[in-house]
């Protein structure tokens, strides 16, 4: 109870969410659906131009391993747009009905990450990463649920997620997925639960090329 009233607050107050008028209930039709809109080439480009505090970052999810049954992978790479060989971020996202109000995404990191950069657009590359190499990251899956708009809203729960980075002790993701664009805000918490990185005015927007 004390987490489901946590992820309700964090839905209902986040700057970034707008609020859920209305849970739909999800079928496995909807996991595909999701992982279609999450498929993609993003940038910041248009936030960081108007907010210079918002650095123009480049998101590229591509969906891998179609003959899996157990739900929908994404391989997502992320960096910033002055620094396209260098990404920060390197993960595999597992898309799967947990309920019928709610689809997990499951965070992996990658093992030799280096050997899948640019992957995205390198199918011959991205055809060698397999479920051996992932790395889960506990605590930090992403709980979705549709809302009447047709959007998907979640977070991570509570203080689930660990983190160490940047003096860190646990991060938190909030998310919203739209048709044409997403919008992220992740950030990171000390132990007094002070912010230590991440955006502090509101998430990432992030646009569909």
């Amino acid at each position: 109870m004390k987490h489901q009233r946590y992820y309700l607050m964090l839905l209902l107050c986040l700057g970034l969410l707008q609020p859920i008028k209305s849970q739909r209930l999800l079928t496995q039709a909807d996991v595909g659906k999701l992982a279609e809109s999450m498929a993609g080439s993003y940038n910041s480009a248009k936030q960081s131009e108007k907010d210079t505090s918002y650095y123009n970052i480049v998101l590229h999810m591509v969906p891998i391993w179609p003959n899996e049954k157990n739900g929908k992978y994404l391989y997502v790479e992320q960096a910033m747009a002055t620094q396209m060989d260098k990404p920060y971020r390197q993960r595999v996202y597992h898309l799967q009905l947990a309920d019928d109000s709610t689809i997990t995404s499951t965070v992996f990191e990658i093992s030799s990450a280096s050997t899948f950069i640019n992957a995205w657009k390198l199918p011959h590359v991205l055809e060698q990463l397999t479920s051996d190499s992932l790395i889960s990251r506990q605590g930090c899956a992403i709980y979705l649920r549709k809302n009447e708009d047709g959007n998907f809203v979640g977070s991570t729960k509570a203080k689930e997620c660990l983190s160490t980075l940047r003096g860190a002790a646990y991060a938190t993701s909030e998310v919203v997925i739209y048709k044409s664009k997403m919008v992220s805000w992740d950030r990171g918490w000390n132990a007094e639960d002070k912010q230590v990185w991440g955006a502090v005015k509101a998430g990432y927007q992030f646009i569909k090329e």
